[in-house]
């Protein structure tokens, strides 16, 4: 596949100690020497909402924390269907040490903005850092487990079921990196559009407003403007969406 130009990102400069993913990226275990290797090798890169990050099939010479902002994973098949695969939301890793091109489209659903390393330097730190290779392996053992978790979604939840399901990932996944008070309401903002939902849950567009209204109107979510959501009981989502509910959140 041919490479397509993207425009020049802004370049940001910030100190690992104050990084708001700090204590959930692959870099969460470093010493301070490894961190100050990370700092050789890394780059900001920012991307407009709706800006390919990388197309499937590209060659990628980096990979990436995403530090904040939501991106989608999305594969188009021969006939030019396409289906989102994936969020990457912030601390998720993007790349994969040893593959050389991209497996699927990355494509910034918000503002975004990631933090680059260089692959090759990247890779060699890895044979040298196991704390590098450790916080991986535990993320993409994560990502299997959600994989998992989306297998069942897609094949066996209600469309009400799946909304809320949805909002509970994007709801626990912000409670990870800006923990709240047990009294506070969660409020979070969706960062698909509603048509993308429909895309990334295998439902219509109507299905997707009609359950969201309806999730509304029983007083599970309140919306304010499109997209800004607050929920009053995290226990009663979670009834909602068919799991189980512990009180708590994953972290």
């Amino acid at each position: 596949m041919q490479n397509k130009t993207l425009s020049e990102p802004r370049l940001k400069s910030t100190d690992c100690g104050d990084c708001p993913i700090r204590h959930r990226a692959v870099c969460a275990r470093c010493e301070t020497d490894e961190l100050a290797r990370l700092e050789e090798m890394k780059y900001y890169r920012s991307f407009e909402a709706g800006q390919t990050v990388i197309w499937s099939g590209d060659r990628m010479d980096f990979v990436a924390s995403v530090v904040t902002g939501i991106a989608t994973l999305t594969q188009t098949m021969e006939d030019g269907r396409r289906q989102i695969v994936g969020l990457l939301l912030p601390s998720d890793f993007v790349g994969r040490p040893g593959r050389e091109c991209a497996a699927y489209d990355v494509t910034a659903t918000t503002d975004l903005v990631m933090c680059c390393f260089r692959k090759k330097p990247f890779e060699d730190l890895m044979l040298t850092t196991p704390h590098i290779g450790q916080r991986l392996l535990e993320m993409t053992l994560d990502e299997l487990d959600a994989a998992r978790e989306w297998m069942l979604l897609l094949g066996r939840k209600t469309a009400r079921e799946k909304i809320a399901s949805l909002i509970a990932i994007i709801a626990r996944r912000h409670a990870a990196l800006a923990p709240r008070r047990e009294t506070d309401a969660v409020q979070i903002d969706l960062p698909l559009t509603r048509e993308a939902m429909s895309e990334y849950l295998g439902l219509t567009l109507e299905t997707v407003s009609r359950q969201i209204s309806a999730l509304k109107r029983d007083g599970v979510i309140v919306i304010k403007g499109k997209r800004h959501v607050t929920i009053p009981d995290f226990d009663r989502l979670l009834e909602e969406s068919g799991d189980d509910s512990d009180g708590g959140f994953l972290v």
